[in-house]
């Protein structure tokens, strides 16, 4: 059976269909309108879709979880707060998620968003460059002091926050990145075609290959790396 754009596009609308509600078959007012809000505001939208949000949902309640959980989530790219929302709705009681964010004009928007979400004690907004900041967190929080890291932010540097990462991960932690697939390119493009598709290729594959993790890819919307780390 051939799988064509058509199809594939199909399959990733029943995807959000299915998958992409929280709270049964009314939804999500909230999340439903983000993306209207924010483009309102002056904000560019593209954020994870709300099936791939439901599988960051599960990963946090699953990472922070557990006697060895530190209860406390790295995010790489705030965004307008879209997926951070997800991602703090994970979060037990007295959790933290650290999500960094270079813009202002974005950051303050999901802000807004966190506190009408209800998540807001559970957020800590880091702003500035991401790998200023990781360098930071790897100093304040220490090692394996992470249940969690989800990156979603300058692909060409991917495998820099990998590196910055493993140390702050935890045993059995997950490091996720969107964009594994597709973005304003797609993986099965030619090498050399595009900066981002080339260190997302090398991304893949050095985290596929790394002997500290179990990794697979799984190909809703753009593509999400799910990484646990073994050691």
């Amino acid at each position: 059976m051939t799988m064509t754009p058509q199809r594939w596009d199909e399959i990733n609308r029943y995807l959000h269909d299915v998958f992409g509600r929280v709270n049964g078959e009314g939804g999500d007012p909230q999340l439903a309108d983000i993306t209207v809000r924010a483009r309102a505001r002056g904000l560019p939208t593209p954020t994870v879709s709300a099936d791939v949000g439901r599988l960051l949902l599960v990963l946090s309640l699953t990472a922070t979880r557990g006697p060895d959980a530190a209860g406390r989530i790295i995010e790489v790219g705030t965004l307008f707060g879209h997926s951070g929302i997800w991602l703090a709705r994970g979060l037990p009681d007295g959790g933290t998620l650290h999500t960094i964010e270079i813009e202002d004009l974005h950051a303050d928007f999901a802000a807004e968003e966190f506190a009408a979400a209800g998540v807001a004690s559970k957020v800590r907004q880091e702003r500035g460059p991401a790998l200023e900041v990781l360098q930071r967190l790897a100093r304040t929080l220490g090692p394996t002091s992470v249940d969690m890291v989800f990156l979603d932010a300058v692909k060409t540097e991917y495998t820099a926050y990998l590196e910055l990462c493993r140390p702050l991960l935890r045993p059995g932690g997950f490091l996720i990145a969107d964009n594994a697939l597709m973005a304003d390119w797609w993986i099965d493009d030619p090498p050399g075609s595009h900066p981002g598709r080339d260190a997302m290729d090398a991304f893949n594959r050095r985290i596929a290959a790394d002997p500290e993790f179990d990794a697979a890819c799984v190909p809703a919307r753009a593509g999400v790396t799910i990484a646990r780390k073994r050691t």
